[in-house]
């Protein structure tokens, strides 16, 4: 593994671009067929139509990517790297971080590269990450939560709650909550990323979905479930703290050929692989919304390959909005419950205490 390895790398900017009516009829195109925006022919061909540009400078920023180990996780690293960010890796098996570190540091333009040991199904873990983050840097400016796998079979975590659930949902939601005092004091607004997936077109929202009957256990289904309600926290977040907080986009990667999917759907695996994408591919969006303005400008929908998309595919996914409203809330005490953790328990704007900047 290292910085030169080409599914690790940032997408190149093409340079020459078509005009943009073509471009939008070209990507209307791709995103009506799914099997062309969401496999790689996606990326090849929005890339080369609209000429994509590398993303701004990220100097002087800190970036933590949770899932930093392999796939989409390691190839944002990799990126915001690239870009001069100075990056925190969260991963939860020692050899492969200390891999992935190597591979980050060798691309860093001079920017410390940091790690911390965190498996995030156990949430007394996902606070000592969060004691340790905010104990060494002053400010996060991007917040990258991308860990979690398709489980098949049904597990718990340490505290209880189904797997999917407590990796994808809760941890992410109990470490935004703990790292916010220092998401509200950088130079910028801060970016809180959500990796989430296409499944989440094939599931209307459901709370009683994550937490499903043992004896019926669908892991494909209860992960669909979960990437809806990442979108749904995401909206909640960024309702509830306004201009004044973080930013929360959420995107999906399309087809990815990563660790995940191959133990994950290995059959979908099998059958798309010369369709599927490079882990870049995947995370170019990540970094995209990471240095861009448009990262900050997110207030609904999906982002996948640069473009904000609808949130629907399908009409029985959809809420009314006093509905969806209702639901976002119910989402939110769902997970204060479960994470013991609630806005009016931090202080908002109070920074790290120390450590190497």
């Amino acid at each position: 593994m290292s910085g030169t390895d080409p599914s690790v790398t940032t997408a190149a900017s093409s340079g020459r671009r078509l005009p943009p009516w073509v471009c939008r009829v070209v990507d209307g195109v791709l995103e009506a067929s799914v099997v062309g925006s969401f496999s790689r022919i996606g990326p090849d061909v929005r890339r080369r139509c609209e000429g994509w540009d590398d993303p701004p400078s990220l100097d002087g920023r800190t970036a933590v990517v949770t899932g930093a180990t392999s796939g989409i996780g390691l190839a944002a690293a990799i990126g915001l790297a690239r870009l001069g960010a100075i990056v925190h890796l969260v991963g939860r098996e020692p050899r492969r971080l200390e891999e992935a570190v190597r591979a980050v540091a060798a691309v860093a333009r001079g920017t410390t590269v940091s790690s911390s040991l965190a498996d995030l199904a156990d949430l007394d873990q996902v606070r000592e990450l969060a004691s340790a983050v905010t104990a060494r840097h002053r400010h996060v400016d991007v917040l990258v939560h991308n860990a979690g796998a398709l489980n098949r079979q049904r597990a718990t975590t340490p505290q209880g709650a189904e797997l999917t659930a407590g990796v994808q949902l809760l941890a992410p939601f109990l470490l935004t909550g703990l790292l916010l005092p220092v998401l509200t004091t950088g130079p910028e607004r801060a970016r809180v990323l959500t990796v989430s997936s296409g499944g989440l077109y094939t599931k209307r929202f459901s709370l009683a979905a994550l937490e499903p009957d043992p004896l019926h256990y669908d892991g494909v289904a209860v992960y669909a479930h979960v990437k809806r309600a990442q979108l749904l926290i995401a909206h909640e977040w960024a309702q509830r703290l306004g201009s004044d907080g973080p930013a929360f986009p959420v995107m999906h990667p399309g087809w990815v050929d990563t660790p995940g999917l191959a133990s994950g759907l290995p059959g979908f695996r099998r059958y798309l692989r010369p369709l599927l994408r490079q882990p870049a591919d995947g995370a170019d969006t990540v970094v995209w919304l990471a240095a861009s303005a448009e990262g900050t400008r997110s207030t609904d929908g999906v982002w996948l390959d640069r473009h904000r998309r609808g949130e629907h595919r399908i009409p029985t996914t959809w809420l009314p909005p006093r509905q969806y409203a209702e639901a976002r809330a119910a989402l939110w005490a769902w997970c204060v419950e479960r994470t013991g953790w609630d806005l009016d328990s931090t202080a908002v704007g109070v920074g790290g205490s120390g450590g190497d900047r």
